[in-house]
């Protein structure tokens, strides 16, 4: 499985080079580290640079005598301490010490918590380390996290980093530990319960001296390997939120420290934000920006555009502009929005296309030209053109960065098409369409419109389609409830496999590891594969009723990932999105083409 020998073009751009960082002295803090309630005496406390060097990178250790917390629990880090720039983002990690209940030091217990950016951090200032700390933190940051406590991103991916750690501090407040954060948005929900229960589970173990306890929790947690303390355990749990949930959950419920907590087994333990609002109404398409912000477009008429926090930036939405009947989305490599209008009042009610600015302001409208007509799919190349499905005329568009057309005046595509609905661009320009209907399911159109290539499979109602690193063409079968890979020579390596929970599946994405993701539209799940050049290429993840069943999805339609590692998916049912945290590799935002690191 993968390219079968042939090879794309070199993909167009790269990172930005790391900018330089000006040392900043850290301020002074208390703390006080608890376990299962009890303080810690003799714990060992270190405050952690974030890593810059990759994910899961080194991080730098910034205190040359640390503090060992008294009989209270509490510590105090003194003044003076260098922190490589105001922006890094710092957490703090305790080792060992002795509950107040435990017979003996326990040192199996390693806690958490994620502080923010050292500018951020005042004089007096006080946190508490304890397991809810340990579990938001862990799961906010679970795709810059490696094993041994290392947190670290890209020097490059600096707002991927900063809002996981904003991420953290909404799911508890690191001053109390206890859940949800301060000052959350009214668009969002935070899963309370299903954090507490985590934070349990490893009650059970760091309330102890260790042994029996710490190897009940260590044994349920073991995935590639057996952890040896809590936040490995807990790391290990997020990577592999379906293995042994029942006795988890099992192990949470017997340790009643924080509530509320879950009343029965969740389906997984994967952590999830719904949010609200922003004028969302048959919520489709969604993509996200460099910052981070999440767009969304609804096929009612409106554009919503959410913070990294989960706040509507536009409480009634974006309206006008020719909004209108809006499946497809997508932004460009500058940020601008461009929102496919299947239906609308200029040309001959046939369509257009609407271009906002990265503030949501309009930059352009009744957009007809190359073809438009009835568009349905976006998608955004790397060299800023934009590449759209006309479902009227089963043709494509393709429009410059200006706007202009870049496609004939009846589109490309000739007779190949028949009613196209989705569209991915791979890295040679080339776009990859989906036909939900016509006698062969998939489509390669080359740049210039010049050669355009069918490949079939047992492709039925093909609705989703995304191209991986490495060139190959992911496929959502919808009527199939299935999921293809084409090769990059246009081989299928993967003919309509079924199971992970694949249930009319729309969305479809590829992560930063190559990682595919689906969203189920009738299945109100998500489904994980492996990617064409992992260990379980083409091989399901995801349990056999996918993942997200106590997340509340209502036909979720689309799907976006973003530079931490969460996946974005519109509720088209119930009008809201839920953001799955940590589950993915991190992505360059706005992704234009097939998905790059960051």
């Amino acid at each position: 499985m993968g390219g079968g020998g042939c090879t794309p073009a070199a993909r167009s751009g790269s990172p930005a080079s790391c900018p330089s960082r000006k040392p900043l002295g850290g301020a002074a803090f208390t703390g006080k580290v608890m376990a299962a309630s009890q303080p810690v005496s003799g714990a060992a406390v270190q405050v952690y640079a974030a890593g810059s060097e990759g994910n899961g990178s080194a991080p730098t250790a910034l205190l040359i005598n640390p503090p060992v917390t008294a009989s209270d629990g509490s510590f105090t880090v003194s003044s003076g301490y260098l922190c490589p720039s105001a922006q890094t983002p710092l957490y703090l990690l305790s080792k060992g010490g002795q509950p107040a209940s435990a017979s003996s030091p326990n040192s199996a217990l390693w806690l958490m918590t994620a502080l923010g950016p050292c500018g951020s951090l005042t004089s007096g200032s006080a946190f508490v380390v304890n397991e809810v700390t340990t579990a938001a933190s862990v799961w906010a940051l679970a795709s810059f996290f490696s094993s041994g406590g290392n947190i670290g991103a890209s020097c490059t991916n600096t707002a991927g980093l900063d809002n996981s750690f904003l991420t953290a501090n909404q799911l508890v407040n690191a001053a109390s530990g206890v859940a949800p954060g301060a000052a959350i948005p009214a668009t969002l929900t935070l899963p309370i319960s299903k954090l507490n229960s985590l934070a349990n589970a490893l009650a059970s173990c760091a309330g102890t001296s260790g042994g029996a306890a710490c190897s009940q929790l260590f044994s349920a947690a073991a995935g590639d390997n057996v952890p040896a303390n809590t936040l490995d355990a807990a790391l290990n749990i997020a990577r592999a939120p379906a293995n042994n949930v029942a006795a988890i959950y099992t192990i949470a419920a017997g340790s009643s420290v924080f509530s509320p907590a879950l009343a029965a087994p969740p389906s997984d333990w994967m952590l999830h934000n719904t949010v609200s609002g922003g004028g969302m109404d048959f919520p489709a398409s969604v993509s996200v920006d460099a910052s981070g912000n999440v767009w969304v477009s609804s096929y009612f008429n409106t554009v919503s555009e959410f913070s990294p926090s989960g706040a509507a930036t536009f409480p009634s939405g974006i309206t006008g502009s020719g909004i209108n009947q809006s499946y497809g989305m997508a932004l460009d490599v500058r940020g601008n929005v461009w929102i496919a209008n299947e239906q609308t009042a200029s040309n001959s009610g046939n369509g257009d296309v609407s271009e906002l600015d990265s503030s949501g302001q309009a930059v352009a409208s009744e957009i007809t030209a190359g073809g438009i007509y009835f568009p349905i799919g976006v998608a955004a190349d790397t060299n800023g053109d934009m590449w759209f499905a006309d479902y009227g005329d089963s043709k494509v568009t393709l429009l410059s960065s200006s706007g202009s057309a870049i496609s004939s005046s009846s589109g490309w595509g000739g007779t190949s098409l028949g009613f196209p609905v989705a569209v991915a661009v791979d890295a040679g320009h080339n776009a990859w369409v989906a036909n939900q209907g016509g006698l062969l399911p998939i489509t390669e159109i080359s740049p210039d419109g010049s050669q355009v290539s069918n490949y079939n499979c047992d492709c039925n109602g093909a609705s989703g389609v995304a191209a991986d690193q490495s060139g190959n063409i992911w496929i959502a079968n919808y009527y199939g409830n299935s999921i293809s890979e084409v090769n990059t020579c246009g081989t299928m390596e993967l003919d309509a496999t079924t199971g992970g929970g694949v249930l009319r599946p729309q969305g479809i994405a590829v992560d930063g590891s190559g990682t595919v993701w689906v969203a189920n539209y009738q299945g109100n799940s998500l489904s994980e594969l492996g990617g064409a050049s992992g260990a379980f290429a083409g091989k399901f993840l995801s349990p056999s009723s996918g993942f997200g069943a106590d997340a509340s999805l209502l036909d979720p339609y689309g799907l976006a990932i973003d530079s931490s590692g969460n996946l974005w998916v519109t509720n088209a049912g119930k009008n809201t999105l839920t953001q799955f945290i940590g589950v993915a590799a991190p992505v360059r935002t706005p992704m234009a083409g097939p998905p790059q690191t960051p």
